[in-house]
């Protein structure tokens, strides 16, 4: 089974030596612009595991997003995630579908989690191909306080933590009022087919749908570069494969929210309720291509 790592070291090198060294995230540098100058040698190992028929559905509805976008108006995708792969393959197939497609991946910005950066050097390399707005998310926060036994050590990289989240929220604040679409992967964490709760959405989806004006939801379908059980995520195995993303019509996200909140009125936590349909509609929209991924060469 081929990694990355294994089949592409000279490669991996490449991209390592073309990025800043400094890989540690702070309030200072949450917003990441993406370097052009990976891309060519990231879209290599794409384009020798993607497999015929590969593609993006629904482009018209990114298109109209990006309208909305361009007018001003806060636009938001909602991707399903699988793989670290996810975004790169996307963006990837959004540039072959010429200047129009290459702009619209030029104005996605994704929110990424810290651990992205900080794990691992190559894995950081690869993320900084793309713009993102780096994050601390909730649940490293969690994994740090069962980590740490120092009380002092716990108290200061809580307060990194607030001070980088505040930041982010800036960040965020200043690109989705600048033609940009915000792009969130609402589980938070890559699925594990062993571990159903890997597929359910964060709570804190809910207020990015509530200070967001419009979104789309992005389902994906195959995987070219699947989690290893038993490995860090640079051993994340690699293999071909026909992906298919779907991209849903666009969603007015008050109409949205206030439809489901009369289906979800007696329930005790909204927020939660709110971002499980979000992942019920990916859901029925993943299992809707499946269906037919194979058959309709």
């Amino acid at each position: 089974m081929d990694t990355i790592k294994s089949k592409y070291a000279p490669l991996v090198g490449e991209i390592i030596a073309r990025v800043p060294k400094e890989a540690r995230i702070s309030e200072l540098n949450v917003y990441q612009e993406g370097i052009g100058q990976i891309l060519p040698f990231i879209d290599a190992i794409i384009a020798d595991h993607l497999e015929d028929g590969s593609k993006i559905e629904g482009l018209d509805n990114l298109k109209s997003l990006y309208e909305h976008a361009k007018n001003g108006e806060s636009t938001l995708l909602l991707m399903e995630h699988y793989s670290n792969f996810d975004l790169p393959v996307f963006h990837y197939l959004l540039r072959q579908e010429g200047e129009e497609g290459k702009k619209l991946a030029s104005d996605i910005v994704a929110i990424a989690g810290i651990k992205l950066n900080e794990e691992n050097p190559a894995v950081n390399a690869f993320t900084r191909a793309y713009t993102r707005i780096v994050i601390y998310p909730s649940r490293s926060m969690q994994i740090i306080r069962e980590k740490l036994t120092d009380p002092i050590e716990l108290y200061q990289e809580m307060k990194r933590s607030i001070s980088i989240n505040r930041a982010a929220m800036r960040a965020l604040e200043g690109a989705k009022h600048n033609s940009k679409m915000i792009l969130v992967f609402p589980a938070g964490t890559r699925y594990r087919p062993w571990d159903p709760s890997s597929k359910r959405g964060v709570r804190e989806i809910a207020s990015y749908i509530k200070s967001f004006s419009k979104f789309c939801l992005v389902s994906i379908n195959g995987n070219i570069l699947r989690l290893n059980p038993s490995g860090a995520m640079e051993d994340d195995i690699l293999q071909r494969d026909r992906i298919i993303y779907n991209v849903s019509p666009v969603h007015d996200n008050k109409e949205f929210l206030n439809s489901v909140r009369y289906d979800l009125r007696f329930l005790e936590d909204k927020k939660q309720a709110i971002v499980d349909t979000v992942m019920d509609l990916l859901e029925d929209m993943h299992y809707e291509v499946e269906n037919r991924r194979f058959s309709d060469r």
